[in-house]
């Protein structure tokens, strides 16, 4: 079963904080607060855990204009998206503008071509294990002098903010999984004054970049 809720919120940056490392309760999150016409939405991005899961980020500079338009052409406020490849919905897995380009290798060798932008994506675009601190260091470097800011997850059941900023697939049997399925991952992406989008992506260690239709790790 997926995500009761799943969107995107666009707005622009009013102020970025980090709770205390020492008293953050059961999680330690970065805080974006983002400006849109309905107010100031807060928005929570996991980057560490109590029971010694590691959390892991990702950043991915110069991201697709044309495989983003959907979503930038959306105005500021939040917007319910549904789970589908063509809604502005993304996907760790299985979005395109998060896959690393290696020219026409792959045209030539199909099954090479994939193998080798597995290793340069490994390479260029690697998962790094959180420590916290790290993980909103590059969070926040990232978000300071952006135009526009991307939040996707899922809408606070009361009042205005957006979580599960992170992978929302993959999981192992256990407490989450049965919240998994495709193309509802959490993120934030931010546009720069030049137009480039950079996205910063989350994940916990244990979940899994191998899913099959439902979300479930294989």
């Amino acid at each position: 079963m997926p995500l009761p809720a799943y969107g995107v919120l666009i707005g622009t940056l009013n102020r970025f904080t980090r709770e205390d490392p020492n008293n953050f309760g059961s999680w330690y999150h970065g805080k974006i607060y983002v400006d849109t016409p309905a107010g100031t939405y807060e928005c929570a991005v996991d980057v560490s855990t109590p029971a010694g899961i590691k959390v892991q980020y990702r950043v991915i500079n110069g991201l697709s204009s044309a495989a983003f338009a959907n979503d930038a052409a959306l105005p500021a406020g939040w917007h319910p998206l549904q789970s589908t490849s063509s809604s502005g919905a993304i996907d760790y897995v299985r979005s395109d503008m998060f896959r690393v380009r290696i020219g026409c290798v792959g045209t030539m060798l199909t099954w090479f071509g994939e193998f080798l932008r597995r290793i340069f994506e490994g390479l260029v675009n690697r998962w790094v294990d959180s420590t916290g601190d790290n993980a909103l260091d590059e969070l926040e470097a990232q978000l300071v002098g952006s135009t526009r800011v991307f939040v996707f997850g899922a809408p606070y059941t009361s009042g205005l903010g957006v979580h599960d900023v992170h992978m929302n697939q993959g999981d192992p049997p256990g407490q989450f999984q049965h919240l998994d399925g495709i193309w509802q991952d959490g993120g934030t992406i931010v546009e720069r004054p030049t137009g480039e989008l950079v996205a910063i992506l989350t994940k916990f260690e244990t979940q899994s970049l191998h899913t099959d239709g439902n979300g479930m790790p294989i």
